[in-house]
């Protein structure tokens, strides 16, 4: 089952998904399970577009710098086939150093007139202070990029004319937006039926999970505290977001 915080709007699976990340890993911490729900209740295309390719990540000293890059892409595109994704674009922005550039908003753009999502799941720009994991700043600069190209860019046939006119892109309206690592949640999606699969979705990134001594233990409890906000039993999980729906 499922649980909403509110039911003011329709959140069944949508048709077609586009989840936006900073970095390779992020989105199988933070919202995979809720990705598997819906591709199980009906969700045809799902895209994964990640904004860098986590090259300042990594806990091995023992590997090369310069391969780092390389090797969490191919983690990225892995854990995603786990999950059912095999759509996963990385935009090859620089670890650490990410800003909502008109260049990075444009990008976005691009990758939202391509796939066309009725919905998209994005960081929030917002600084959740209850979670230190949650202040990367790379996250809420890609929140506040994505947010832009969102609303009101990939929207206007004017902002960034080079998409359509020398790309052919027309624009696009994203129906409705879901935030994810944000202060103010307002939806909980409950997956503790796919709980195992997203363990094993986020191991594949090995170069940023091995050096867990119980990474389900902490996922447990993480997703616990998400699914006892939301009103959920005992021994439920569940990932949470803050829903917007974004008028036409």
């Amino acid at each position: 089952m499922e649980h909403f915080a509110t039911n003011l709007i329709d959140r069944s699976a949508p048709e077609s998904l586009l989840v936006v990340a900073a970095h390779p890993d992020d989105i199988e911490f933070c919202v995979s399970g809720t990705v598997m729900r819906w591709i199980a209740q009906g969700t045809q295309r799902v895209t994964y577009c990640i904004v860098t390719d986590g090259g300042a990540g990594g806990y091995d000293e023992r590997l090369p710098r310069q391969a780092m890059g390389d090797l969490r892409r191919a983690e990225q595109v892995h854990s995603a086939k786990r999950s059912g994704v095999d759509d996963v674009r990385f935009l090859g922005y620089e670890d650490s150093y990410v800003e909502p550039s008109v260049e990075l908003r444009r990008d976005l753009c691009r990758v939202i007139r391509e796939v066309r999502p009725q919905r998209a799941v994005i960081p929030s720009p917002e600084i959740n202070w209850s979670r230190i994991a949650d202040l990367h700043p790379d996250h809420r600069a890609v929140g506040d990029a994505a947010l832009r190209a969102i609303y009101p860019e990939a929207r206007n046939p004017f902002a960034h004319p080079s998409l359509l006119k020398e790309e052919g892109l027309e624009p696009w309206i994203v129906p409705e937006l879901w935030l994810m690592t944000g202060p103010t949640p307002n939806q909980y999606v409950d997956v503790t039926p796919v709980f195992d699969r997203k363990v094993e979705a986020l191991r594949i990134h090995t170069s940023q999970t091995a050096h867990f001594d119980d990474l389900a233990g902490l996922l447990r409890d993480w997703l616990g505290d998400h699914a006892r906000a939301a009103g959920l039993p005992a021994g439920r999980m569940a990932e949470a977001f803050q829903v917007v729906q974004i008028d036409g």
